[in-house]
């Protein structure tokens, strides 16, 4: 297993958040933070977004990673008129599969687990222990 620190495991998931469309930065009490809007839709009534957060703490003394994450859906006014196709699996906590919008005011497509899978493989690819916490907003 490889013996790496905590500021280094930390580097390299900002990296990786950041190479997926996140924008991360570090916090105090959290760790990591993320957030991304990869949804969004507006026309001249109102507007729809959906967006993605997530959070990782590390912990140096049992070398865990605690990991939260929350997709919101917000509106104003009168959405645009969207056609939705979502396909969606849950296990315990874990939400998987993807959603995409098309509305004439835009649009977009999330992957619910791709951001939890990626710094699933790092943290344990860097001798850490992962642990979702789920139920828990981030």
């Amino acid at each position: 297993m490889p013996n790496t620190s905590q500021q280094d495991l930390l580097a390299g998931l900002k990296t990786r958040l950041g190479a997926l469309g996140l924008s991360v930065h570090e916090d105090a009490k959290q760790g990591l933070v993320g957030e991304a809007q990869p949804i969004r839709s507006k026309w001249w009534l109102g507007a729809r977004t959906v967006t993605y957060r997530m959070s990782c703490r590390p912990s140096e003394a049992d070398r865990t990673v605690q990991f939260r994450e929350a997709v919101t859906e917000s509106s104003w006014g009168l959405p645009p008129p969207t056609v939705t196709v979502e396909k969606t699996r849950v296990s315990g906590w874990k939400l998987s599969g993807e959603r995409s919008d098309v509305s004439p005011g835009g649009g977009g497509t999330i992957d619910y687990a791709q951001v939890r899978d990626a710094v699933e493989q790092a943290v344990t690819a860097a001798g850490w222990t992962f642990h979702l916490q789920g139920g828990r907003l981030p």
